[in-house]
């Protein structure tokens, strides 16, 4: 009776933050002049995109997370890898775009961990053209975004842990740029019933930024009929923020027997500039060696749905290893592949 108390306190607390991360977001969306929605106010866009193939095939991972895509998810799940790791991730983005994740860690003696991260989304090389010349001369320029970032995480208690990432991130188009920095935090509660976790997690906590660069600056007379000599000039870019997220998830291992487990998870994530998310997930693991994966996303004007994916572990003496592939079909804009490679030692 004293369980089942529990995990409804604990579901009723779950639902009751996700219901006031749901305010905030129609708060920050809304406006007093009639509700004009925010959505194309933050930068960094890429901030957005999901590290790991497994995450994104259950769709629903934020309290699921214990590998090095936690840095994405919860950083609380870093605390959970008590070896050296290292893990790489590469996706097939839209229009020719490459997603790129590479992490490695080290535990900090029996309760800490230690995480290094870099993601980058980049164009690849893009023909420079104009109105007088729309063939191009063979010039080219690149779009890139890139995060690099530290995480810390560790146990509190033997079920309560947390984690803080700690990122520079910057923005480049052509010949301008931006520069930043930003913080992640995350908590992850083990309940130790029935494998129930609750996790929170909130992302890109920083300041506002804005492009500088060579692209910004010229040289202009100050009155065209003048013979003065041009000045140099230089336009000012609109500051941005990045986007807020904010994700609470619960899972539970809804089945265990001899060789056969089943998680199922649900997450709600709320941004700064675009509507609610949900999503909800599951995964089957056969003799802790391979898994199969589905999830789902809801939410209004997503081109996300559905998700799925396979996983295969192998553990070693000293060493182990694992190779995850997800993908996504969207509405419009084709399939979505996703390849993570984890090591530990």
């Amino acid at each position: 009776m004293k369980q089942i108390l529990k995990i409804t306190l604990i579901v009723i607390a779950f639902f009751a933050i996700s219901n006031v991360a749901f305010s905030f977001n129609e708060n920050m969306q809304g406006s007093s002049t009639g509700g004009a929605v925010k959505i194309g106010t933050a930068g960094s866009q890429f901030l957005k995109i999901p590290v790991g193939a497994r995450g994104v095939g259950m769709g629903a991972y934020g309290a699921v997370t214990n590998d090095l895509s936690s840095i994405y998810w919860n950083p609380a799940g870093i605390a959970d890898i008590k070896t050296i790791a290292a893990d790489f991730s590469y996706t097939q983005w839209f229009a020719s775009y490459s997603h790129d994740f590479a992490a490695v860690s080290t535990p900090l003696g029996p309760d800490y961990t230690l995480a290094v991260h870099f993601i980058s989304l980049n164009s690849g090389d893009i023909q420079i053209t104009s109105l007088e010349d729309p063939i191009g001369s063979g010039a080219t320029y690149q779009v890139s975004d890139m995060d690099l970032g530290v995480t810390f995480a560790g146990y509190l208690t033997e079920q309560f842990s947390f984690g803080v990432t700690a990122k520079y991130i910057n923005n480049s188009i052509y010949n301008v740029s931006s520069n930043g920095f930003a913080f992640d935090i995350g908590t992850m509660y083990n309940t130790g019933i029935y494998g129930i976790k609750v996790a929170f997690s909130i992302h890109n906590l920083g300041t506002e930024t804005s492009y500088d660069g060579q692209g910004l600056r010229d040289l202009k007379k100050i009155q065209d009929a003048s013979n003065q000599a041009p000045v140099d000039v230089a336009y000012v870019a609109y500051p941005y923020s990045y986007p807020l997220i904010f994700r609470a998830g619960i899972s539970s291992e809804v089945f265990k027997q001899d060789e056969h487990k089943v998680i199922a998870a649900f997450d709600f994530t709320t941004f700064s500039d675009i509507p609610e998310q949900y999503a909800i997930g599951a995964e089957y693991t056969y003799s802790d060696f391979v898994s199969l994966r589905l999830g789902y996303q809801m939410s209004s004007g997503n081109q996300f749905g559905l998700s799925t994916g396979i996983g295969i572990k192998y553990e070693g003496d000293g060493f182990g290893g694992k190779f995850d592939y997800s993908i996504n079909p969207t509405q419009d804009l084709g399939l979505i592949n996703r390849f993570s490679i984890g090591l530990t030692f």
